[in-house]
């Protein structure tokens, strides 16, 4: 390793880190020169970086003293997190950008948009009556099934009564887990019908704002 040189930022650190090219210019050609500045602001030179100047910003310089590359210093849990956070909010500002363009390619007006959201909604609504009438026909099973096991164990409170037939407590218990499907079906046609007209209101919102119709 070279002799390293510590000075101020002045005219004659110039002069001594031509010095210190000169005396390396018989070295190997593909050697590399840096240049750091440490904590109390002096300048530094030498063809190594000792190890606690390993995380500062160096610059990779050659025998004229120009500067060839840099190496980044080591970035703090503050600076990494402020990067991140601004690559989240560059990506959402592009995904933006393309909602936006997507919006305006897609409709001419906000009635257009009304016409489509009328529509989806129309399709959950139609889903949600198929399943209420379901529903409707599977409780009036259901009433007719337990009607029919109340003259039997469990359900009866003779104790002389007979257990109830395995195929009756069968359907029963299937009568029962599909009634609970539908009602999550319903449940979710209706959910689904509420987000879409939020999501809809939401595009005509962006719409109105996209073309100064606030």
């Amino acid at each position: 390793m070279c002799d390293i040189w510590a000075m101020r930022p002045t005219t004659a650190s110039a002069i001594l880190f031509f010095c210190l090219a000169a005396a390396s210019a018989g070295a190997q050609q593909s050697q590399k020169l840096y240049r750091w500045v440490d904590g109390d602001g002096i300048v530094h030179y030498g063809d190594s970086i000792p190890a606690e100047y390993s995380e500062v910003e160096r610059q990779v310089v050659n025998e004229h003293g120009i500067t060839v590359d840099v190496m980044h210093a080591k970035k703090t849990e503050e600076e990494i997190a402020e990067d991140l956070r601004l690559e989240e909010l560059a990506r959402q500002r592009e995904l933006q950008r393309r909602q936006d363009q997507a919006l305006l390619a897609t409709y001419l007006s906000v009635d257009e948009i009304l016409m489509h959201r009328d529509r989806r909604v129309e399709l959950f609504q139609a889903q949600s009556r198929v399943t209420e009438l379901n529903l409707r026909n599977l409780q009036r099973r259901l009433d007719a099934l337990q009607a029919e096991a109340a003259a039997y164990r469990p359900y009866s409170e003779d104790p002389d009564a007979p257990m109830i037939d395995p195929d009756l407590a069968k359907d029963l218990a299937t009568t029962k887990d599909t009634i609970a499907r539908h009602e999550e079906n319903l449940e979710r046609f209706r959910q689904d019908e509420q987000n879409i007209v939020a999501r809809f209101d939401g595009d005509i919102s962006r719409f109105k704002t996209l073309k100064g119709l606030n």
